[in-house]
């Protein structure tokens, strides 16, 4: 992979169709990463469109530059990256495709950009107004057991000990089995073990419920912009999976006043990984969404 110099960090990233083509801009979640979208991008390609895909920071090859500069998780870093990146591609307006971490940082794109953003979809994730992390009702944040672990210094030590075996946890049980083998995984979690990996994940969801969890000041401007966003004009789809163990697809219901032009599709038999599980199925509902506003 190529590699841009940021600010911060020395990106890694794909760039693949035709370089004059409706620029689609595709960020992996967690636990995943670009392989996420291989079934993804040849249709892109195939229909025109240019596919920039990135790995997030604490991901492969991406690496920050300094060994001082705080490996922040949050949101916002991961939205000034994709600015920056995209920045340096000189591509001024891009559609925007994001799973898990990369579906909030999608809604805040547009929240921040939405001059620049044609068009998103955000899979697996709701739309959190602001960026808030509120507490949910206990049913619901049963299953954010690993969130809850990380918060305590004997899990963060934990985590920081077998980050491979945290993320293997997640693949098996946010899903319904056998959406996924050992040689993909394997080959997927090569990407954990970027050595910033377990502090990114770390500081992405300690910030979320810790005070005293540090923030990098730089993103600060975008924190703000977030949390004085509400609307998205930006026309958005959401994709969830009814047998999502992560965020159930109650998560998602009733958020259509938040948006100018939304889209909520709920598939059946399929988890929290739905480019994985059901590629031809996102595909298209991704494709005519990027046709209909490019």
């Amino acid at each position: 992979m190529p590699l841009l110099l940021t600010d911060a960090l020395s990106i890694a990233y794909a760039d693949h169709g035709p370089p004059d083509g409706p620029a689609v801009l595709l960020l992996h979640g967690w636990p995943d990463s670009v392989r996420g979208w291989r079934s993804l991008v040849p249709e892109l390609v195939g229909a025109g469109f240019r596919a920039v895909v990135p790995e997030l920071r604490g991901f492969g090859e991406t690496c920050f530059r300094s060994s001082s500069t705080l490996r922040d998780g949050t949101a916002a870093a991961l939205v000034q990256d994709a600015l920056d990146l995209m920045d340096a591609l000189d591509v001024d307006r891009f559609a925007v495709v994001g799973h898990d971490w990369g579906a909030r940082v999608a809604y805040q794109l547009c929240a921040v950009a939405p001059a620049r953003v044609r068009s998103a979809a955000a899979l697996a994730l709701a739309y959190q107004p602001g960026g808030r992390f509120e507490m949910p009702s206990f049913e619901l944040a049963r299953p954010f057991w690993y969130q809850w672990l990380m918060y305590v210094e004997a899990g963060a030590q934990a985590v920081r000990g077998d980050p491979v075996g945290f993320a293997r946890e997640q693949w098996s049980t946010w899903s319904p089995p056998g959406w996924w083998d050992e040689a993909e995984f394997a080959a997927t979690a090569t990407a954990f073990a970027n050595p910033d990996f377990a502090a990114v994940t770390l500081n992405a969801y300690r910030t979320r419920f810790l005070a005293d969890e540090p923030r990098d000041p730089r993103y600060d401007d975008v924190r703000g912009a977030v949390s004085g966003s509400g609307r998205i004009a930006v026309p958005t789809l959401m994709v969830q999976g009814v047998a999502d163990a992560c965020d159930p697809p109650e998560s998602s219901e009733g958020l259509e006043d938040w948006f100018d032009d939304y889209e909520r599709v709920v598939l059946d038999g399929v988890g929290h990984f739905p480019h994985r599980e059901a590629p031809g199925a996102v595909a298209s509902l991704v494709l005519t969404q990027l046709r209909r506003w490019a």
